[in-house]
């Protein structure tokens, strides 16, 4: 597919690194030249210096032979303007970055009225992942599937869990519990399991199921699953905006902590329910004054990742609270990953994969459709949700039948209300919505898990 993105930022570089990499046709806009040889170099893709809202630098670009415009430079307006002539000069799709606020009661009207696509609100997306985080104190992250009845929890194997050194297909048994792990991290190695793989102390597991099964194992390995009650967080920008508005929706007491005065008087007029601090939130004494050791979550949420690192090691001497960590710079995933910082968050991989989610749905045949994406494991694994809505050689096939490709594990089939961890009798029936995981990447259809 020819796809022109405007802006190469860290969400534009991130999305030009995973649409290169499953084969799509790029071509980057950016008026700063030195950004875009940056980008255009690391992913051997074409780039045009200019304004992206011009019609010839589009054209220059490749806009009318072009599927899609994503624009995600830093300005909203700039991003709209871009995919209304992107419209009107290739008769492309569009998908538009829009994160102020201001705007969200009128996503529907622009989207409509604009034509657009997709409008996506980074801010907003990251928020709601953070909000169902913090409903699991003991996972790393959580994704959901089928409308949020299906749950993907990252958790990570301490010394003495009774998951240490033994079989899946026993540990499953024993448990009496309806789960499925569907993929294991550890050393830097990415494993699909089967029932006879051995978890070990410090693995990094993906378990898939029901809400009420996920939380049902958990308790059963001796894991805290009750939601918290107080959260403090560090930065008063966008995401610490809409993170608060959902965590006090759901009763949690939330406190900010922000430098600048006038954001702190702005926040106060928007959260009326939270306590606003303003404040330096990386001083000790602040942080102690304001109830660091009694708070249950802590959120470090500043703009530079030095400061979020270093907080977050601090805040983990001092308590055992939740901790959530933002880092932008993907360049350190290594380095940040041996560090008890918590779970870590990289803003713009969740833009980056919506709209992947997007592009997969743009490409998908008769048969089905996918309706979730995920990027797991530093993008070494994909979980995604089919809805099967036609007949297809994996339909009405019992599923140890099935001719899977190596490292395709089906997780889950919803049909209807029911959420089934399917064994080698089950099918797959039209209707459903199937959650499958593999390390294979660039499925688009069901039938790609078939050799």
């Amino acid at each position: 597919m020819q796809i022109v993105i405007a802006g190469c930022g860290t969400v534009g570089g991130t999305l030009t690194e995973q649409l290169s990499r499953e084969g799509h046709d790029i071509t980057v806009i950016d008026s700063n030249a030195k950004n875009l040889e940056r980008v255009v170099n690391l992913y051997d893709v074409m780039g045009v210096v200019g304004n992206a809202a011009s019609s010839q630098v589009q054209k220059e670009a490749g806009i009318e032979d072009a599927a899609l415009m994503i624009a995600v430079t830093t300005s909203d307006e700039l991003n709209l303007l871009c995919c209304l002539i992107a419209k009107k000069v290739g008769h492309c799709r569009t998908v538009a970055r829009v994160r102020n606020y201001t705007y969200n009661d009128d996503v529907e009207f622009i989207k409509a009225e604009m034509g657009l696509s997709m409008i996506i609100n980074p801010a907003q997306s990251t928020a709601l992942e953070l909000s169902r985080l913090l409903k699991y104190p003991s996972a790393i992250k959580v994704d959901t599937f089928a409308k949020g009845k299906v749950e993907l929890l990252q958790s990570k194997i301490m010394r003495g869990s009774p998951l240490c050194d033994g079989l899946i297909r026993e540990i499953l048994l024993k448990l009496h519990v309806d789960v499925l792990i569907c993929a294991v991290e550890r050393g830097g190695e990415v494993y699909i399991p089967d029932g006879n793989f051995i978890l070990k102390e410090g693995d990094v597991i993906f378990i898939v199921g029901a809400p009420e099964k996920a939380n049902d194992f958990f308790r059963k390995i001796g894991m805290n699953m009750n939601q918290i009650r107080c959260a403090m967080i560090v930065g008063g920008g966008e995401t610490p905006y809409y993170l608060a508005k959902q965590l006090l929706s759901m009763k949690i007491d939330v406190t900010i902590i922000e430098r600048d005065k006038k954001r702190c008087n702005e926040l106060s007029e928007l959260l009326p329910k939270a306590l606003i601090i303003c404040g330096d939130g990386t001083g000790k004494d602040l942080l102690q004054s304001e109830g660091l050791d009694y708070t249950q979550a802590f959120v470090s949420w500043l703009n530079i990742d030095e400061e979020n690192v270093m907080l977050s090691l601090f805040v983990r001497r001092q308590t055992q609270a939740k901790l959530i960590t933002k880092i932008h710079r993907v360049a350190y995933k290594d380095i940040i990953s041996s560090m008890d910082i918590g779970s870590v968050f990289y803003p713009q991989n969740v833009t980056a994969d919506y709209i992947s989610q997007y592009i997969r749905a743009m490409q998908n045949t008769a048969g089905s459709n996918i309706e979730t994406l995920y990027h797991l494991i530093d993008d070494k694994v994909e979980a995604m949700e089919f809805h099967i809505h036609k007949q297809s050689t994996v339909v009405g096939v019992p599923l140890m039948e099935l001719r899977l490709k190596k490292n395709v594990l089906i997780c889950v089939i919803k049909r209807g209300k029911r959420v089934i961890t399917p064994g080698g009798q089950d099918m797959i029936k039209i209707g459903d919505r199937v959650v499958v995981v593999t390390t294979n990447e660039g499925f688009s259809d069901i039938t790609d898990i078939l050799e």
